[in-house]
């Protein structure tokens, strides 16, 4: 066996190490953990589908509402887009790609809100399919774009039609985005990419405070590579990171940057009950859950092939 094999080995004896400890940590904190026989099975490739939908799905509108207090939903079947309103101008998360915005301009419009009064522009991960539409809703909403200094590289390549990519104001981890009287929690989750940051803020539903946080995609795309990887050496130490940083984040209303992470279509139809359908911090827990399974299934698979190749 190769002394590569055996410091690769250790790599991976150190990762499982971590990954047991933030279990401990869970359960000693009251959080739910769920056992490998609660899950199902699922790898990174049925997560992305499950995501990604269909090429329709990406870009037809889903019937934009109200989640909770100031939030509102005004994306596509597929890909989340969140309006949240302020006296002082709103927030939008998420432009998509840019052919997506009329759209997610005429959900704000259907809501009755004026997409010009947009002052904030912010974004999940530097990825199309979330961050690309932000020129364009700049363009129509005078809106500033602020972005977390990890995702400035890959938006520096979102030119679509030649354009440059806005950015206004550059943020790091943990730094707040205020607008009126709200305040939102830039918390980078990295791993699917360098610069995933997930968002976190207060609401209140009938009298109650709720945590809220928009998770940033934590899956793995089908094509990267986590056992060796000689461009990203840390993917696995930073996807196990985002898992525990996000754990303790313990929300009490999960979103995402896919309304599947959400399970939105099974929720929506409950809108409107006594109970708010989008409380859910146990769905927070087992999305977290199945993403950090499915990428220890991959890790595993890369793993041994990497053995057999020898």
């Amino acid at each position: 066996m190769s002394g590569k094999i055996i410091r690769g080995m250790s790599r991976a004896i150190v990762q499982r190490f971590i990954s047991c400890l933030i279990s401990v940590l869970c359960i000693a904190c009251g959080l739910h953990v769920f056992a490998q026989e609660e899950l199902p099975r699922l790898m990174p490739d049925d997560l992305f589908r499950r995501n990604i939908g269909t090429e329709g799905q990406l870009d037809a509108q889903f019937p934009p509402h109200q989640i909770v207090d100031n939030i509102y939903y005004v994306g596509t079947q597929s890909l989340a887009s969140f309006l949240i309103t302020t006296d002082a101008g709103h927030i939008l998360v998420n432009s998509d790609f840019e052919r997506n915005v009329p759209t997610i301009r005429n959900s704000v419009e259907q809501l009755g809100f004026d997409f010009e009064n947009i002052e904030i522009i912010i974004g999940s991960h530097e990825h199309g399919d979330h961050m690309e539409g932000d020129a364009l809703a700049k363009e129509l909403s005078g809106a500033k774009v602020i972005a977390v200094a990890e995702q400035v590289p890959g938006l520096a390549h979102m030119r679509p039609d030649g354009k440059p990519h806005p950015i206004d104001e550059v943020i790091i981890d943990g730094d707040q985005v205020r607008l009126g009287d709200e305040v939102l929690t830039a918390h980078l989750t990295p791993g699917h990419s360098d610069g995933c940051t997930s968002w976190e803020l207060t609401v209140t539903d009938k009298g109650q405070d709720y945590k809220v946080v928009i998770i940033c995609s934590v899956g793995v795309n089908p094509y990267y590579q986590l056992w060796n990887n000689p461009e990203r050496p840390d993917i696995v130490n930073k996807y196990q990171t985002s898992y525990a940083t996000l754990r303790a984040l313990a929300a009490d209303i999960p979103l995402g940057s896919h309304p599947s992470m959400y399970k939105l279509e099974e929720k929506y139809p409950l809108i409107g009950q006594s109970v708010n359908p989008f409380i859910d911090p146990e769905g927070y827990l087992y999305e977290i859950a199945i993403n950090e399974q499915a990428m220890n299934l991959r890790l595993e698979e890369q793993r041994l092939a990497a053995l057999q190749s020898e």
